[in-house]
């Protein structure tokens, strides 16, 4: 499987934010995508999901469904982790899994992640870093080749950040893909993309 991004360009607001931008990862690959605030990191892994539609370009994912869209096969972990907070640690994760279709074990998914003795508390009680690894969890329960990571080392202590490449690694080694968008070392080696002025792989 293959992530293909050919010359894309997106505006925002009538604004030119990205412009060419080409790149290629394949399955067990990782991508870091790089750059200053505002240079459209995470305008670009919004693309990449079929949120935003592009002005140029387009994205297609080689080796997946041909009769399904891209954004079918992938996992957009954004800057909000979207928890409920009404919703128990666990009913958040079989809302996730139910919603995207996925078969994953909620609760071997929870365990996974350092939150298996929290399953029955609400939402609404976890802090920052409990509730970006529960945002890893969905992952998990409802897996799915191509992961979009926006900053996903946000709110997570040494232990987390340690997780998270150990999940990335995981997931890399089944096959998986990931498009991290970041400014800091995530713990694993990857491609680096850095957008700018100029958009160029190295």
């Amino acid at each position: 499987m293959r992530l293909i991004a050919d010359r894309l360009g997106v505006d925002r607001g009538g604004r030119p934010i990205l412009r060419d931008v080409s790149f290629a990862v394949a399955g067990g690959e990782a991508l870091k995508v790089v750059g200053p605030n505002g240079a459209g990191k995470s305008t670009l892994l919004r693309a990449l999901a079929g949120l935003i539609a592009p002005v140029a370009g387009d994205v297609r994912l080689d080796g997946g469904d041909p009769e399904a869209p891209p954004r079918e096969a992938m996992h957009l972990l954004g800057h909000l982790d979207a928890v409920k907070a009404g919703l128990s640690v666990r009913r958040n994760i079989v809302f996730a899994r139910d919603v995207l279709g996925g078969e994953g074990d909620v609760d071997a998914s929870l365990d996974r992640v350092g939150l298996g003795a929290l399953a029955d508390l609400p939402g609404s009680v976890l802090s920052a870093g409990q509730k970006r690894r529960l945002a890893l969890a969905r992952l998990l329960a409802a897996p799915r080749p191509v992961w979009l990571l926006d900053e996903p080392t946000a709110a997570l202590d040494a232990s987390g950040q340690a997780l998270l490449a150990e999940l990335v690694a995981e997931h890399r080694a089944k096959g998986g893909l990931v498009v991290a968008a970041t400014h800091l070392d995530m713990g694993f080696e990857a491609a680096r993309l850095e957008l700018g002025a100029v958009a160029a792989v190295s």
